[in-house]
């Protein structure tokens, strides 16, 4: 699976926590959006921009973002037509925002969630999938149909 992962200045910490907790998954391919410490601050709707799009791209399958409270980045992944972020604070979100919703991104905040949940989040989000055959199948497609109605055409 390519994964890609960003975060601002507030949720790096987390960040790297969760890229050194990935990199000991050989089955991932991890691909980090943030902004490199020399170049100037961003917003951090900016990183959660580029990782959206290049989800919606399909250059990556799925995406993790990190602020203090997981909930900015979350707002911004969501701008992009065709995402799905979902903010996760428990293991339970994590793996519901996979199998009920299609979430392609989860969203977690370095200010709220302490490493090690962090962890189990990602695990519990990384091991669940979207049954496109499932009960939740039609609420995603009503999802999908609000985010085409009210996306404007870019051009």
């Amino acid at each position: 699976m390519k994964l890609v992962i960003g975060a601002d200045s507030a949720g790096h910490p987390l960040l790297e926590v969760i890229a050194k907790h990935l990199a000991t998954k050989p089955d991932l391919q991890v691909t980090d959006y943030s902004v490199s410490k020399e170049n100037a601050p961003e917003f951090y709707a900016h990183t959660a921009e580029r990782a959206a799009l290049a989800i919606a791209a399909g250059t990556f399958d799925r995406g993790i973002l990190f602020c203090g409270t997981g909930i900015g980045v979350s707002i911004s992944a969501n701008k992009v037509p065709g995402i799905r972020a979902a903010l996760t604070h428990d293991t339970y979100s994590a793996e519901r925002a996979a199998k009920s919703n299609n979430a392609q991104i989860i969203t977690l905040g370095a200010r709220v969630v302490g490493p090690e949940l962090a962890k189990a989040i990602v695990d519990s989000w990384l091991a669940s999938d979207f049954d496109a055959q499932g009960s939740s199948a039609g609420n995603v497609a009503a999802i999908d149909g609000l985010d085409h109605k009210y996306s404007k055409a870019t051009g």
